[in-house]
């Protein structure tokens, strides 16, 4: 209500009272109809700060040994008898390469071996006949020491064809690449028509027995990562499947691509973990500062910082707090700094936040605890 200049001139004092009486009544009626509407939000209260962190990393299951089987002499492979992922126990025969050659050589050292047996007769009798006419005195010393010489050259040229014929067959026997222990056969890196070096790789077999998991870890947390260092593992592949494992060996160097360190943790015997399944490794470690967790959706920027928004119990209102986060997991938000135990921080819809602004709710606020056994964060809403 508003009254113009001219008017409030003509009216006598009474008049002016009371029309300033209609002006104070408009006024409460406006601030009556403006009043402050509380957001309602949902929140979390901060518990203890964990003493403890938990580091995740996954890796895939192998076996403890393995295998890289070639052939113990060169040439062209003429059969594989086996694929990938086939069962082999020891003595099967895996892939041949061609015999021919090495049959040749067993056929040649056998004559060479057979001449060497004839001297050998020929040289037996000229040394027996050499002794009787030296024993007659129809013979000089040194014709039966030349004789004796000649039967001792011969003998040792038979030793030598023997020795030349048995390798020989041996390399005949080294063209049929045999498993030395029972596993699974994981790589093939030669096929039929392939000529092969000796020694060269041919298949991989994944021997049976013991199975662990091979993990990539960064240097900043392999030393939670030491030998005898008890951990868990679990299964993409079923979610209840959990074993207790114990790291055997963690690499003496950092990889020189990924600059991280190779970790081996051994597996109990388990007929339902096989070779290829993907693990996530645990393992609980000394936090390096007291951190308190908070769910993903509480986290929040402003002016280019991370930031949470804290209620104040005593005014309802909200304020923006600084906090330095150590690290994201699976379930939330690590912080190191900015929060304690018993701030209540708002867990989601921060992007409605302002400075001050007020909110309402009732009944307790659930606390979040930070320690490492609690995983998922527990909300109460504000109404």
């Amino acid at each position: 209500m508003f009254l113009s200049s001219s008017i409030l001139r003509k009216l006598p004092v009474a008049g002016l009272f009371v029309a300033a009486l209609g002006l104070a009544g408009c006024s409460q009626e406006k601030a009556a109809v403006v009043q402050e509407v509380a957001r309602p939000v949902k929140v979390v209260e901060i518990g203890e700060a964990e003493t403890t962190r938990q580091l995740d990393y996954s890796g895939s299951v192998r076996a403890r040994t393995e295998m890289n089987l070639g052939f113990r002499i060169a040439g062209k492979v003429t059969e594989r008898l086996v694929d990938i992922g086939q069962h082999v126990n020891e003595g099967d025969v895996l892939a041949r390469v061609d015999p021919s050659d090495y049959e040749l050589s067993v056929k040649s050292a056998q004559a060479s071996l057979d001449a060497a047996e004839r001297q050998v007769e020929t040289v037996d009798l000229a040394k027996k006949r050499a002794e009787q006419l030296y024993a007659k005195n129809f013979a000089p010393k040194s014709q039966l020491d030349q004789a004796t010489l000649t039967y001792d050259q011969a003998i040792a040229t038979r030793d030598a064809a023997r020795s030349t014929l048995a390798q020989a067959q041996n390399q005949v026997h080294y063209t049929d690449l045999k498993a030395s222990k029972a596993g699974i056969v994981t790589a093939i890196s030669a096929d039929i028509g392939q000529v092969v070096g000796a020694g060269t790789p041919v298949m991989t077999v994944a021997v049976d027995g013991e199975k662990e998991v091979l993990i990539a870890v960064p240097e900043m947390d392999v030393a939670g990562f030491r030998p005898g260092k008890e951990v868990k593992a679990s299964f993409w592949s079923d979610d209840a499947l959990t074993l207790s494992g114990k790291v055997r060996e963690v690499a003496g160097s950092a990889d020189p691509q990924s600059r991280t360190f190779a970790v081996r943790v051994s597996l109990p015997n388990d007929p339902r973990v096989l070779l290829g399944m993907t693990a996530n490794v645990e393992a609980t470690v000394g936090a390096k500062a007291q951190l308190v967790s908070i769910p993903l959706t509480a986290m929040a920027e402003k002016g280019g910082k991370q930031i949470v928004w804290t209620v104040d119990r005593a005014s309802d209102t909200v304020h923006p707090r600084p906090i330095k986060v150590a690290n994201f997991t699976a379930d939330g938000v690590a912080v190191s700094d900015g929060l304690k135990q018993g701030d209540v921080v708002v867990a989601a819809g921060t992007q409605f936040m302002t400075e001050n602004l007020k909110v309402k709710f009732s009944g307790d606020v659930t606390q979040q605890s930070a320690s490492a056994q609690d995983d998922v964060a527990t909300t109460s809403s504000l109404r």
